[in-house]
């Protein structure tokens, strides 16, 4: 169990979570690299070469070494969210939010061609797809978020590759009162644990899941220069690749013990 810390600067206190101040004072992602983007208003991926930013209805493709934009996306889209490179295609979270009921598909950018297509339509299910990954079980990984005084029933779903549904978790009640009215926009894994981001805090949640029940365990925050958003996997330098939406800008970040 955690207790709140009172914490007092120039007359004001405040009362934070014991896990907000061990964050202040732990590892933490630190920039070391960014590339300016129009597009960078939802989320980033790359890979060795390129980077993807990624907007609500279009993808550029720039050049890793001289941040060149070199393309944009064909094909239709509404709300793009979390993107993640397999196989040298970019797979994108999509939904159809705000709009009711919640429709969700997985969409497929094609690098030589710039075409955005349908990989897989989730329908009227779930809630708003915000990311999808898969593992080398084949199984993916998806979180279908919901927003405002809904947002705890936001779900990681995991599914086989025939898209059935082998189980699925809610984020733990300190992380939704964390997110405010807002909701898990990134994810990836990283071994055991999981990543994940909200919508607007500089801020990494590094999850597990339980060993029984249905909510995922809280391991510990990490600060991130990334103000929520999606997130991807670095193939290239080892770390992450995130957005900051307000300077619309793609930055790298790596993990530091001691920043």
């Amino acid at each position: 169990m955690t207790f709140p810390i009172r914490s007092c600067a120039a007359g004001l206190c405040l009362i934070l979570p014991a896990w907000t101040m061990a964050a202040m004072n732990g590892p933490a992602y630190v920039r070391t690299g960014s590339l300016s983007a129009p597009e960078a208003n939802q989320a980033a991926a790359a890979d060795e070469r390129f980077v993807y930013a990624i907007d609500n209805a279009v993808i550029a493709q720039y050049d890793r070494s001289t941040g060149r934009r070199l393309a944009g996306s064909t094909g239709e889209a509404k709300h793009l969210n979390s993107g993640f490179l397999l196989d040298g295609k970019l797979y994108c979270a999509h939904s159809n939010y705000p709009r009711k009921p919640e429709k969700s598909e997985l969409k497929v950018l094609d690098p030589a061609t710039m075409a955005l297509s349908t990989f897989h339509d989730f329908g009227a299910s779930y809630g708003s797809l915000t990311w999808a990954v898969r593992r080398p079980d084949r199984h993916w990984w998806c979180t279908f978020a919901f927003y405002g005084e809904e947002n705890a029933k936001t779900v990681l779903i995991e599914l086989d590759e025939d898209w059935k549904k082998v189980g699925a978790w809610t984020y733990p009640p300190e992380v939704v009162r964390d997110l405010g009215r807002m909701s898990i926009s990134g994810g990836v894994w990283q071994g055991a644990t999981l990543l994940a981001t909200g919508h607007d805090h500089r801020r990494i949640y590094r999850l597990r899941l339980p060993k029984e029940g249905g909510v995922l365990e809280l391991v510990e925050v990490l600060p991130s220069p990334f103000p929520g958003q999606g997130i991807a996997t670095d193939p290239k330098a080892g770390g992450l690749v995130g957005i900051d939406r307000a300077k619309r800008e793609v930055i790298f970040a790596e993990l530091r013990e001691n920043p």
